[in-house]
């Protein structure tokens, strides 16, 4: 079996656009140089308008604040939980809109 870390490669890096880097240890997936996913722990953190990212804390049971080693959390970033990384195929259209989302953002 493909390790946690290939799978989801092999889900978002087939999306156009996107490439993965290192960034402070944490797999990090980038469209346009700025990063809309990332992996930590048993989690992807997933970037998002703060209307999206509110609405899925609180209507999804397996998304949680995103706070990748213990950092105070952001309102833009969420983070899907699932033990099996294949499951990750569920949430392509949060890949998606997280992506677009990025893409579409003004450099700060």
């Amino acid at each position: 079996p493909s390790s946690r870390k290939e799978q989801i490669d092999a889900l978002l890096l087939k999306l156009p656009g996107v490439s993965a880097r290192k960034i402070n240890s944490l797999d990090a997936y980038f469209v346009a140089d700025k990063m809309f996913a990332c992996i930590s722990g048993q989690g992807i953190g997933l970037r998002m308008s703060v209307a999206a990212a509110t609405e899925l804390q609180f209507s999804r049971d397996n998304v949680v604040p995103f706070q990748p080693s213990g950092l105070p959390s952001s309102r833009e970033w969420i983070q899907i939980d699932r033990a099996d990384a294949a499951e990750y195929e569920k949430d392509l259209e949060l890949f998606q809109s997280s992506l677009e989302f990025v893409k579409a953002a003004r450099s700060r």
